[in-house]
């Protein structure tokens, strides 16, 4: 856990999914999303995992373009492959297809030199239930507040 940097946190997926499981996958990207990558330079706010082809592929995660690198720099949104093993790729497509359960990447982080994702198999929260736990981070909230201050 030491050699891990964390570039990207999608703090939105926490609160609009209930997270069952989560899996380390690799990225395929090129040259200069790598550097603008590891600049900071990603968004995966508005990003979620789609499966084609018995393949896992990140979909509309926003890396900016590299500057330096003008000529070279590809489409900010294009989708990029997700590095899984076949069991797991197995394993995903089926949650998907029969729970109707989504794919939602929730960090992009720098592990050992090499640019993972981390995506979790979720279930959409209802409006219901979002308001439910915003209830209970306010009463836990006020709950620490006067275990403090006693």
């Amino acid at each position: 856990m030491a050699n891990i940097k964390i570039i990207a946190d999608n703090k939105k997926a926490h609160f609009d999914y209930d997270l069952i499981e989560t899996y380390e996958a690799g990225v395929e990207l090129k040259g200069p999303e790598v550097k603008s990558i590891k600049s900071g330079h990603i968004s995966i706010k508005e990003a979620f995992a789609t499966i084609k082809n018995h393949e896992i592929w990140l979909t509309n995660a926003h890396i900016s373009p590299y500057k330096p690198a003008n000529s070279n720099n590809s489409e900010p949104t294009r989708p990029r492959k997700l590095f899984l093993s076949r069991n797991e790729i197995d394993h995903l497509i089926g949650a998907v297809q029969t729970q109707g359960l989504t794919l939602v990447p929730t960090k992009v982080y720098l592990s050992h030199g090499l640019i993972k994702a981390e995506i979790a198999l979720a279930k959409g929260r209802k409006k219901h239930d979002k308001r439910e736990l915003l209830k209970n981070r306010a009463i836990d909230r006020d709950l620490a507040r006067e275990i403090k201050d006693r």
